[in-house]
């Protein structure tokens, strides 16, 4: 496997649930999405976090079609059945790509500058929503792609996630996530991993956003690795699945009643 570096913030989405909730007043990241779809677009979001450094978002990878998503976003569409719950839509390209493919599917976000774009592009079901605050629903798949369970922000969060995601879920229902084990990043020239002991778990991370002159307040965000999710599943009563592996370090995950 490629030991390079792979764009962490490839696989973030739901980073920009966390981060709206901490900016004063300003949604950068419904704003830059807006930007690119009425044609403004001058810049992409910039990130900086604990792990990674200095980083790029690029705008327009948010607005891809079905053909240019990785092979665990595209393996997830293909998986998703019945009523479907697209958790932190963004720009909505995976919700699009479902309603064209005549799916249910409601898209969540809560940046209203998200939302107005998915309505933009044409998703007849979207809406502001904290996903924390949905009640009373039921979905067949629930969809948490681009690193969706790191919105948790941290590893002893991810139960309480999964516990109120269980909630949501009709009998024979399904979540479907991807995620990155960050582990090689500690990896040194040798071969050995260079992780303390005595922090946090090391797929925790810190993360600020930029965008033309704004700036987030610093949020926590979790990139958590297989066995760790499945021990969290099955903690809830849930079993965890491995469907696929990316090429980066990363997965796509079944979690079912």
């Amino acid at each position: 496997m490629d030991k390079k570096r792979p764009t962490l913030i490839r696989v973030v989405r739901l980073l920009f649930e966390v981060t709206n909730k901490m900016v004063d007043n300003t949604d950068i990241y419904g704003q830059a999405l807006l930007d690119y779809q009425k044609g403004n677009f001058t810049e992409d979001i910039k990130t900086f976090s604990t792990i990674a450094g200095d980083d790029i978002y690029p705008l327009p990878y948010l607005f891809r079609s079905f053909n240019k998503m990785p092979k665990l976003e595209q393996k997830a569409l293909q998986l998703a059945k019945g009523k479907i719950l697209d958790i932190g839509c963004g720009a909505g390209s995976h919700s699009l790509y479902l309603q064209k493919q005549h799916k249910e599917v409601l898209a969540i976000d809560i940046s209203k500058g998200a939302i107005e774009t998915c309505r933009l592009r044409g998703i007849t079901n979207a809406k502001v929503q904290d996903i924390w605050k949905l009640k009373h629903q039921k979905f067949d798949t629930i969809l948490l792609l681009m690193n969706g369970a790191g919105m948790c922000r941290k590893l002893n969060k991810l139960s309480d996630f999964l516990m109120h995601l269980k909630t949501l879920l009709n009998a024979n229902g399904q979540i479907l996530l991807d995620s990155t084990n960050v582990i090689y990043m500690y990896e040194d020239e040798d071969g050995n991993f260079s992780i303390d002991a005595n922090k946090d778990y090391y797929g925790e991370t810190t993360f600020t956003m930029y965008y033309k002159k704004q700036q987030s307040k610093p949020f926590d965000w979790l990139y958590i690795d297989f066995n760790n999710l499945k021990r969290a599943a099955e903690y809830c009563g849930l079993q965890c699945q491995l469907i696929l592996e990316g090429p980066h370090y990363d997965y796509l995950a079944r979690i079912s009643l």
